[in-house]
């Protein structure tokens, strides 16, 4: 009877622990440079992205959704800790860049993302979920590689911003070169696929920041001249070779889809895409229009961006959201849908605290989000971009933006629902708004501990800040 009752038991427990619900895997893939309207589904009438389309067709679309920041480090910052880059005192792209003739000098600013920041990597490993890094870092030297901050696997991810060819050999230390010619995208998308394939049976975090479609702009040629053959008059965008890096980033994210569906995984993982700043548009690489510039400047063409998240059983099909969302808000989503939660924040720069907002609730179409403000600080100088910045701060609150340029501390004010190109400055019919703003701006600056420029006593007046150089010849792509 004893006997009887303890085989009894065992079964009991058996039945319990088949029964538990297994852990949602999470794929979080992050595109470099890539424009508001690069994909077809966000508008692109020459760039095919079926995978991305696919994924924005089975799950939802944000289309006011926001990087952190106009360059990439401090958006990678961002999105790993779920703070805002002034509170992290990462604020440029590393290591940055500063004109001959500067009229404010930047501050001190933090080049790698401190080893004490809880990343998000970090919590999901102290979970027991494994963990890899498979892409473009740039946060640090060597001692602050992914490897150190809470990733098992680091394949390519070192402190360079752009790789030094798309083509192998590529002379990326931290991945072996691959046959000679073969695309770099493509090798990401298979390295990815085959962590799947073995952590089948784990649940995994899984980061993919491609470093796609960064400079140099080197497409497959089968691939830039299919594109060639497709160019006619009047489309949106017309850049032969940028449209084939942005096809062989969406064949990359298939593989990954593919192979969670072959291994019969996606329906319990979250995969979530977006990108780390706007498009670049130096030298007609790609357009962000109607949004104003791009990459490295104060306006919506260097900030918006896509954000498409997958949650099967939750996100209903081809949801739509109009909220306005920013880089930060992953940290907290991916950690809530997992059931996670994150440990409390503390800081290396005293500013402690999170600034991103779950969004399950829009995900889950339940409820609306409560924030109606968010911010930007870019204490730097990007004149080598077309339509760069010098140093600004800006706020978004409701449907109106308001930037404040630190060089003469004049402020520009638009309404984006009205005037989403940001052609109609707003800011001297009404200066009460103005007024408001810009002290709720001055107000989160002091919270978070914002670093400020300051005055560069060498300045000349009479000398132009920055002198271009001459631009270097375009690379045509390879087999």
């Amino acid at each position: 009877m004893v006997k009887l009752a303890f085989h009894l038991l065992l079964a009991c427990l058996a039945l319990s622990v088949s029964a538990a619900p297994a852990k949602l895997n999470v794929v979080l893939i992050l595109a470099d440079d890539l424009g508001w309207t690069d994909l077809a589904c966000f508008g692109s009438d020459f760039h095919e992205t079926p995978h991305l389309d696919r994924l924005a067709r089975e799950g939802m679309k944000f289309t006011q959704n926001y990087s952190a920041c106009t360059v990439c480090s401090p958006t990678r910052a961002a999105l790993m800790t779920g703070k805002y880059p002034a509170r992290l005192h990462i604020t440029d792209w590393i290591p940055g860049l500063m004109p001959d003739n500067p009229k404010l000098l930047v501050p001190d600013w933090s080049k790698q993302l401190p080893l004490a920041e809880t990343t998000i990597a970090k919590v999901f490993q102290s979970a027991g979920y494994r963990t890899a890094s498979i892409g473009k870092w740039h946060l640090g030297n060597e001692e602050f590689y992914p490897e150190k901050h809470g990733f098992d696997v680091n394949i390519a991810g070192l402190n360079a911003g752009s790789p030094p060819t798309y083509f192998s050999p590529w002379r990326i230390k931290t991945i072996t070169d691959g046959r000679d010619g073969d695309y770099l995208t493509d090798r990401l998308g298979e390295e990815a696929a085959g962590l799947i394939e073995k952590w089948r049976d784990q649940p995994f975090f899984l980061y993919l920041p491609h470093f796609a479609v960064h400079t140099p702009i080197q497409g497959r040629a089968d691939l830039v001249a299919q594109y060639q053959q497709k160019l006619k008059p009047g489309l949106r965008h017309k850049n032969p070779a940028y449209a084939a890096m942005v096809e062989s980033l969406d064949t990359a994210v298939g593989r990954v889809l593919t192979k969670l569906d072959e291994l019969k995984l996606a329906e319990r993982t979250i995969v979530a895409f977006t990108a780390d700043n706007g498009g670049l548009i130096t030298r007609a690489t790609t357009t962000n229009a109607p949004l104003r510039l791009g990459k490295a400047s104060a306006y919506e063409g260097g900030v918006r961006v896509p954000l498409i998240v997958h949650w099967p059983g939750v996100t209903k099909p081809g949801s739509v959201s109009d909220t306005p969302t920013i880089t930060m808000d992953l940290f907290p989503t991916l950690l809530e849908a997992a059931g996670l939660k994150p440990p409390p924040a503390t800081s290396p720069t005293g500013a402690s605290g999170r600034d991103g907002v779950s969004l399950v609730p829009l995900l889950r179409g339940t409820s609306k989000l409560t924030r109606t403000e968010l911010f930007w600080h870019y204490p730097h100088h990007q004149h080598y971009q077309l339509g760069g910045a010098t140093p600004y701060s800006a706020i978004r609150s409701g449907d109106f933006k308001l930037i404040e340029f630190f060089n003469d501390l004049h402020v520009e004010l638009y309404n984006l629902r009205e005037d989403l190109g940001e052609a109609r400055d707003l800011a001297a019919a009404q200066p009460l708004r103005v007024a408001e703003l810009r002290a709720r701006l001055h107000a989160w600056r002091k919270e978070v501990g914002a670093q400020m420029p300051t005055p560069n006593p060498n300045y000349n007046p009479a000398k132009p800040e920055y002198t271009p150089t001459p631009p270097k010849a375009k690379k045509k792509g390879k087999k």
